[in-house]
């Protein structure tokens, strides 16, 4: 699993440094005029198509060991490929974003939705559980039910880490700590084979990030964020599906924050009479970088916003860190987890509003 790791890393921090040397020119095609622009100068939006590369690297590699003896005993067969060819949709249709800027969102969605096609052919995944009596009775009497909560999942949580991506290092950072706590579970009920490739995720957001934060020199762009939307998805899926003790509700509690975000933005636009697939810079890490952190004054206006984008993210990993953190401990209490995803809602909302209205408290704003 360290090996893994250490492939992952390199391969991905190796592959960035090559895309920021040689990509620059790509840059110039994101238009300056877009409302969820927070930096001044061109930078590469190529840092997906580096994760792709790294995450399958360390895969494919995890595979040859097993058909050479599999010396650490993490039973990564021939599905470890399958997962690699089912996440190529999403990846592709993100780099491919990234790379024209011409790919609407309507493809792009049709894209992550063949993924979670493949998801359901080619890996098996089903939801066969949400630990409510009723809904259990629902999944139980009618499977097509729980093949629709997967197509959701893994068609909806790449774009739920789009939208929560706007600032140097948050959903990098988000997707690494998310990844590290699914492993921890999954090693907490034996499932190595799992642990293993989001360890190796997250020593690829690693590589990723010595390049995004806080010198923002590589943005992981649409790709970037499909990748890990698709890799926790389909991991947070098989995990429930696979181990029985735990609840699915903790990966829900874990991911509360990209998933809410994405409902309230819809909600949001849907009242305004505004498409959802319009960018707007209304979601709540904006409305932070705007109202509460403090502006930075400094000669060189690219080194002002970089320092003000740089002092965005903390606040939204220690939002993050509120979800995390109960649903590590309470992995397997499905009530306990309904309760602090019931809170977190709650608490969004009265934090939104707040910004909005002006109310925040001073102390935030140092």
């Amino acid at each position: 699993m360290i090996w893994l790791s250490v492939v992952a890393f390199f391969v991905t921090a190796i592959s960035a440094a090559f895309i920021v040397r040689w990509a620059r020119d790509h840059a110039l095609a994101y238009g300056q005029g877009m409302p969820q622009r927070f930096h001044v100068g061109h930078v590469p939006r190529l840092g997906g198509a580096a994760l792709m590369l790294g995450i399958s690297i360390s895969w494919f590699l995890g595979y040859l060991l097993w058909r050479f003896g599999d010396p650490g005993s993490l039973r990564l067969g021939e599905w470890v490929l399958l997962w690699i060819f089912t996440l190529l949709p999403s990846a592709l249709g993100g780099i491919t974003e990234d790379l024209t800027q011409r790919l609407s969102v309507r493809y792009r969605l049709l894209l992550t939705g063949a993924s979670a096609v493949l998801a359901l052919w080619l890996l098996g995944l089903n939801v066969a559980r949400i630990g409510l009596a009723g809904g259990d009775w629902v999944l139980a009497s009618a499977p097509w039910v729980g093949m629709l909560i997967v197509c959701l999942a893994v068609t909806g949580l790449p774009h739920a880490f789009n939208i929560i991506d706007g600032y140097n290092g948050l959903a990098g950072m988000v997707a690494l700590i998310v990844c590290l706590a699914l492993a921890h579970v999954a090693l907490q009920v034996g499932d190595r084979a799992l642990a293993a490739l989001l360890v190796s995720t997250a020593a690829a957001t690693g590589g990723f990030l010595v390049w995004n934060y806080p010198r923002g020199m590589l943005f992981a762009g649409d790709g970037g964020a499909y990748v890990w939307g698709g890799v926790i998805a389909l991991a947070s899926i098989s995990l429930v599906q696979r181990n029985a003790d735990v609840s699915p509700w903790f990966p829900m509690l874990l991911l509360i924050y990209p998933v809410w975000e994405t409902i309230f933005s819809i909600y949001r636009k849907a009242v305004r009479g505004v498409s959802p697939g319009v960018a707007d810079a209304l979601h709540f890490h904006q409305l932070i970088y705007r109202r509460i952190v403090r502006g930075v004054f400094h000669d060189d206006e690219s080194r002002r916003v970089l320092m003000r984008n740089n002092r965005t993210s903390p606040y939204l990993w220690g939002f993050t860190l509120l979800t995390v953190v109960p649903a590590v401990l309470f992995w397997n209490n499905t009530t306990l987890l309904m309760a602090f995803c019931g809170l977190f809602v709650v608490s969004y909302v009265m934090a939104y509003l707040a910004i909005v209205r002006f109310k925040v408290p001073n102390w935030l704003r140092h």
